[in-house]
């Protein structure tokens, strides 16, 4: 398959004039190629890092590679529109009035894609001609590139998911450290944050952008510390990233003179939100979205989770990249996309201040506690629609009535919920600013009354199909819509006027495509009609004064004004219905972006009212309760449970084992030993989900947790390999484990599984010796670490805050039974034989293996592993006599030659006794 168009760091640059482009349509005129082709070429040659959508009337055709490229990614078919120097010109193409899912197949196949706009009609174009001197004969009309379509800067609802953020990024260095800025334009949301080099990957783990611009200096560094796909990269000029240009991007987009009040920025921080902001215009060709002023976030402001703890323990998406199964998806219980979006922010982000999880959680409680509330809230929030995602389409033309009936319900509603808050004495201080941001100043209530009383209830979704403005509010589209829907009766009307201003029965009015709207009366009625009218008469008698247009054999043919000026009013009826709209929705798009700050907060604080009551509804469902978030260096959670697995089960009917875990300052780090199966991995992850869900503001699955506040939670759970940067699954281990040790601190939650198991047993033994050590001594952070190593529990004896602790196994008629219960003290063995038993391997295997343990256990494990070899039987003498040929016995035999069917009941009855005396003889 071709290939898809590749983002270079070309300039994404401004229209040109229609002056410019033909100008520059002479090359290739010169080159034989037809003014439109040459028309394409120039707007091609501007863009040629997109797919270049060129608007042929009902379709948008792509050429020669883009043609190619495209027809391939969406399997269509690929053809040829005319020559050139010779050769046919490959051409697809795509309906107007459909493209958004070939767009939206292209934009996830890595592509740009630029919209280029027919910007005149074929008679604004002839008109132009004509003032310009030039023949209107062959006038081609103007196109310009009216958009550029990335993967970070999209804003129509087909092309989002509704419940996934979708944020555009740009990654600037400067005095060792790296500057990261991301945005949402569908949303105006806008961070920036400092973050040194080693921990940037962690850092864009968290935001998860779609798209990210870097310096094109900077591609290759980047590309291997990300390790991220190419089509996420979009590299640009190093110019572009000057901190003194950006920084005047920053304050002209913002129109401030200084950047001090949205915080102390330093170079990189203005370097990567400048060139944002920059990309941002470019791409949209000047048209002004929504953003909101960046906003800075502190490092320490979130728990630290670095790339291999987010996969590992499958926070957002599975370890195959699905959503479902992931943490956010079983804990989700949102009604609205914003709050959906919401939750993943908080689950991606946990909050490292105390203060505020605290505030989380109190609305939590709230919504628990008070069950009613939480329906009528939830209630009202079915009817909330996606009001900043509507604001973001509408502020770059992009949106339509829809959207404003979208600002209008979310208005509407948030006022309903504000005061079903407002007046339960026991939220209305929880929600205070909340509150606070759902008051709708006047400007809001007008804006709100306006739309009321302006849209129909379900308007179309495009401003040029019209019928979306209500009856009632514009007099003169009232009359317009009356003319145009009863101009039938109008006619009529006028008609029974003129008979009896004529005192003619018979006269009538009719239509042809030559005269249009006529008058017409029987010719011996003629006379009467053709009457001279006094100059003296009144403007309405001049009106009806009949004008002669016609006479025939046997009818005459007459006009008034009236009848001309209805006849031009039901012609243009239809037109100026549309204008009026469509000037009506102009004003109050203006009305509306106006207000975007405004309304943009009362979008944020229902997805967070929506996220609030989502986590007290699972919190009641499933039974998580409140944790006890403080200062401390505790770690105690009394009967926690792994929230993905307890809710599989719950579905297959099953139970989940709880089981306790604490880690205090006497026992800091657990050595968990025990066999494979037994729930080791579910109880290491399981205790991080807590940590994570408790500071993201959410209740947990425990009978009771405290936590000490979490400033970084790690997790080296599950081996895999990297193959695309040449590691193996040990050396993946290892940089993983450096990271750990390296970076963890006394405030650290850290979660180790079989460290050292991918080497030589006794280097691996060694290793994870060292690393228990190094944790316990230098590092001093809440540990587990599980471990296959029994040797390792002899350190219980020299290092203080271990304790030791195993997964509880029970024998039963030589059955193991794993119970999935932690308890004190360290496994004596593995069972590892058994789980490969359990697993299916064959039973010569299991033998085999049991063989061999039993030597390697006993008191001969003093010898050489040569001496053990040689006292060991053969293996292939084994396996022989396992798989040798089985003879039938003469029982065997007889049995398998007597047929029951063909036996009377006293026959029957011989052979039994015969096999019997058989098996007494055997």
């Amino acid at each position: 398959m071709a290939q898809a168009a590749k983002t270079t760091a070309n300039d994404l640059t401004t229209p040109p004039s229609s002056a410019t482009v033909e100008a520059r349509m002479g090359e290739y005129l010169a080159q034989g190629h037809t003014p439109m082709m040459a028309q394409y070429h120039v707007l091609k040659a501007d863009h040629p890092d997109c797919l270049l959508f060129y608007r042929m009337g009902d379709f948008y055709e792509l050429f020669y590679d883009d043609a190619v490229n495209a027809s391939e990614i969406l399997n269509i078919t690929l053809t040829q529109r005319g020559k050139a120097q010779g050769n046919g010109i490959p051409m697809c193409g795509v309906p107007f009035h459909a493209y958004e899912p070939y767009l939206a197949k292209l934009i996830r196949a890595g592509c740009k894609v630029a919209i280029c706009e027919q910007t005149e009609t074929p008679d604004q174009a002839k008109a132009r001609a004509k003032r310009e001197g030039r023949s209107t004969s062959k006038t081609l009309v103007n196109r310009e590139a009216v958009r550029i379509v990335t993967q970070g800067t999209l804003t129509e609802d087909n092309l989002l998911d509704a419940r996934q953020n979708n944020y555009l990024c740009a990654l600037s260095e400067a005095t060792g450290e790296c500057g990261v800025a991301w945005l949402e334009l569908s949303t105006g949301a806008f961070m920036v944050q400092t973050t040194p080099v080693t921990h940037l990957r962690a850092v864009l783990e968290r935001i998860d952008p779609s798209e990210i611009l870097l310096s094109d200096k900077l591609v290759e560094k980047y590309q291997e510390i990300l390790t991220l796909s190419e089509h996420k990269l979009t590299p640009q000029p190093v110019s572009l990233f000057n901190s003194e240009n950006t920084k005047q991007h920053l304050k002209d987009f913002f129109n401030v003179d200084t950047l001090e009040s949205f915080g102390n920025f330093n170079r990189a921080e203005i370097s990567a939100a400048g060139s944002l902001i920059d990309y941002v215009l470019r791409t949209q060709k000047g048209k002004i979205p929504y953003i909101s002023n960046p906003e800075k976030m502190a490092s320490d402001s979130v728990m630290e989770i670095d790339a291999a703890t987010r996969k590992s323990l499958e926070l957002i998406r599975t370890l195959s990249g699905e959503r479902k199964g992931s943490l956010l998806e079983t804990i989700d219980c949102t009604i609205t996309g914003a709050g959906a979006r919401m939750l993943q922010s908080c689950i991606s982000a946990p909050l490292a201040n105390i203060e505020q999880i605290n505030r989380r959680l109190d609305r939590v409680e709230c919504f628990v506690n008070d069950t009613n509330m939480r329906s009528i809230i939830r209630d009202f929030l079915r009817g909330c629609p996606d009001m900043a995602r509507a604001l973001s389409r509408i502020s770059v033309d992009r949106g339509g009535p829809k959207d404003l009936c979208m600002i209008r319900d979310g208005l509407a509603q948030s006022e309903i919920i504000r005061a079903q808050i407002q007046d339960d004495n026991n939220s209305r201080n929880i929600f205070e600013d909340f509150l606070l941001n759902l008051q709708q100043n006047p400007a809001l209530a007008a804006l709100q009354d306006q739309l009321k009383q302006a849209l129909e209830e379900t308007p179309p979704a495009l401003a040029r199909d019209g019928g979306f403005i209500r009856t009632g509010y514009s007099a003169k589209l009232d009359d317009l819509r009356l003319l145009r829907d009863k101009s039938r009766q109008l006619i009529a009307a006028l008609q029974g006027k003129y008979q009896k201003d004529a005192n003619v029965t018979a006269l009538k009015i009719k239509f042809n495509n030559v005269l249009g709207y006529f008058i017409e009366v029987p010719a011996k009625h003629g006379d009467k009609l053709m009457i001279k009218v006094d100059d003296d008469r009144n403007d309405a008698q001049q009106n009806n004064r009949f004008v002669h247009r016609q006479t025939l054999a046997n009818v005459v043919r007459f006009t008034t004004v009236e009848l001309s000026e209805l006849e031009r009013d039901i012609s243009s009826a239809a037109e100026k219905i549309i204008a009026i709209e469509n000037d009506i929705f102009t004003k109050m798009v203006q009305n509306a972006t106006a207000l975007s700050e405004e309304i943009c907060t009362i979008a944020r604080t229902i997805a967070a009212i929506d996220v609030s009551a989502a986590l007290a509804e699972l919190a009641q469902n499933m039974k998580y309760v409140r944790p006890n978030v403080d200062q401390s260096l505790n770690f105690d959670i009394i009967e926690g449970r792994h929230p993905v697995v307890e809710t599989v089960l719950q579905k297959q009917s099953a139970a989940f084992v709880p089981n306790h875990c604490n880690l205090n300052p006497e026992h800091k780090l657990w050595l968990l030993t025990g066999p494979n199966m037994a729930g080791k991995s579910t109880f290491l992850r399981q205790n991080a989900l807590i940590a994570i869900m408790a500071q993201a503001g959410s209740f947990v699955p425990a009978t009771s947790a405290h936590i000490g506040v979490i400033d970084k939670c790690f997790s080296r759970v599950g081996a895999s390999d990297d193959l695309a940067r040449g590691q193996s699954t040990f050396m993946v281990e290892m940089v993983e484990t450096a990271s750990i040790l390296n970076q963890s601190t006394d405030r650290s939650l850290v979660i180790l599984d079989e460290i050292g198991r991918g080497t030589a047993t006794y280097d691996g033994l060694s290793i994870a010796w060292a690393c228990v050590e190094y944790l316990h001594n230098k590092n001093k952070c809440r540990s587990l670490f599980a471990t296959h190593y029994h040797e390792l529990t002899t350190l219980e004896s020299t290092l203080n805050t271990l304790s030791c602790h195993t997964v509880q196994v029970k024998e039963w008629n030589d059955e193991i039974i794993f119970m999935h219960k932690v308890i004190k003290g360290s496994a004596d063995r593995s069972y590892g034989i058994h789980v490969a038993q359990l697993a299916g391997i064959p039973s010569a295997v299991i033998s085999r293996s049991n063989t061999i343990l039993e030597m390697l256990q006993s008191d001969k494990r003093t010898n050489t592993p040569q001496d053990i070899m040689n006292e060991l039987p053969l293996f292939d003498t084994i396996l022989a006599e396992e798989v040798q040929t089985h003879e039938p016995s003469a029982l065997e035999q007889q049995l398998a030659d007597t047929d029951p069917d063909a036996l009377s009941p006293r026959e029957a009855l011989e052979v039994l006794y015969e096999l019997k005396n058989a098996l007494k003889t055997d």
